[in-house]
């Protein structure tokens, strides 16, 4: 084993003493291209090129002698170091940080970052990192070979954003471009980089004037409850979009960051909203150009990003992006079937009659869903006279598929 193993952040700036010091008495030293071309390398140390972290990092536990690991930016925020203090490689580690690229990028482009979220795309992470940027209007991107600025473009099509593509932060080579995200894919760039993603109104979540108190996106922005009063969306509500059932059907889905959400047959835009201001992107889709402006309104209201699409379900489902979960408010079986052939993780949807959702749950069962059926009553009641002002009942069908469900 290493007798010290120490990890040196880059930025482009000159190395501290510490990491000259460290440097200097390396038996091995890896990193990447650029980092093995510095001066300050000792001439008889090993050179080893950084690509996969993990193989790295048996050939420093096997390695007698220092070893210094040489990573961009700060090695700490998602970076080797992590790699490096697993247990199966028995390593403790000393840090000489530098700015983070992601401090480094907000820093060119001149804006603030912590009201950002911060995500990291590579090919098995992309698709969760394009939800965050479909859902927030300021997100970092630390960006792979094969999940970069045109992949996240290309993922983002009917959503429109602006890309501060930085690469190459801190060498001779630095550059820094804006564009918007339709226009991504039109170039090549040049790894590594990051990309910075914003757009869309700032509302409740963003931080305030002059500053907020949590980095990244408010969870306690906006008014308390995980689902609002019915009378909140001006009466618009359907028979399927009661107060008690929104907040059953979320507790079914359980949305997050990182999750699509498909609302179809999204009526007043109450779940679509809801959905939203617990982190995840949203699709909502109806074929009423009303219920579609109602849920724009919605949206604006809460201050939440959500892409509405006007059609017709099943079929407008097809050009729409891969869900996580779904709520099907309108279009009855067929639409529940053509839903579950998309293989999301989780279905709600609800029924009027007890033969109705006996068909919703067959279909479900055959798609190879675990099914969950609950008849859910509620009774509102005017408490000054305790008597009952309104009822109403829906069976409550859930579906998880156990293959996907975490």
């Amino acid at each position: 084993m290493a007798d010290r193993v120490t990890v040196i952040g880059w930025d482009g700036s000159p190395l501290t003493d510490a990491a000259h010091s460290a440097l200097g008495a390396a038996t091995l030293v890896a990193g990447a291209a650029h980092h093995l071309a510095l001066p300050e390398i000792p001439p008889a140390a090993e050179r080893v090129r950084l690509g996969s972290v993990a193989l790295a990092a048996r050939r420093i536990a096997a390695h007698r002698g220092t070893a210094v690991v040489l990573a961009d930016g700060d090695p700490g925020f998602f970076g080797v170091v992590r790699t490096l203090r697993a247990p199966e490689f028995g390593l403790e580690v000393e840090v000489v940080p530098a700015v983070s690229s992601v401090a480094a990028a907000f820093a060119r482009a001149g804006m603030p970052w912590d009201d950002a979220q911060v995500v990291v795309a590579h090919p098995r992470t992309l698709r969760r990192a394009v939800n965050v940027c479909r859902a927030h209007t300021k997100v970092a991107v630390l960006t792979a070979p094969g999940a970069g600025p045109a992949e996240l473009g290309l993922l983002l099509e009917g959503v429109h954003r602006t890309f501060v593509i930085c690469e190459e932060l801190g060498t001779e080579r630095e550059q820094v471009s804006v564009v918007t995200s339709d226009k991504a894919a039109d170039h090549t760039w040049r790894d590594p980089n990051v990309v910075i993603v914003i757009g869309g109104p700032t509302g409740p979540g963003g931080a305030a004037e002059g500053g907020g108190w949590i980095a990244g996106r408010d969870p306690g922005a906006g008014p308390r409850g995980w689902v609002q009063p019915d009378q909140t969306y001006g009466g618009g509500l359907g028979e399927g979009e009661t107060e008690l059932l929104r907040a059953a059907q979320l507790a079914r889905l359980g949305p997050r960051v990182g999750d699509l959400v498909w609302d179809i047959g999204c009526g007043s835009g109450a779940f679509a909203a809801e959905a939203a201001r617990a982190g995840a992107a949203v699709i909502a889709v109806d074929h009423d150009p009303a219920a579609c402006a109602r849920t724009e309104s919605a949206a604006r209201r809460y201050g939440v990003q959500l892409h509405v699409v006007r059609g017709t379900a099943p079929h407008v489902l097809e050009d729409l992006p891969e869900p996580d979960v779904v709520r099907v408010g309108g279009g009855g079986a067929a639409v529940v079937s053509a839903v579950a052939d998309r293989r999301p993780q989780r279905i709600v949807t609800h029924a009027a009659t007890r033969d109705a959702a006996e068909l919703v749950g067959r279909d479900l069962t055959e798609h190879g869903y675990r099914v969950e059926c609950a008849l859910l009553q509620s009774v509102e009641l005017d408490t000054r006279a305790w008597t009952e002002t309104e009822r109403s009942v829906a069976f409550l069908l859930s579906g998880v598929l156990p293959d996907r469900a975490p």
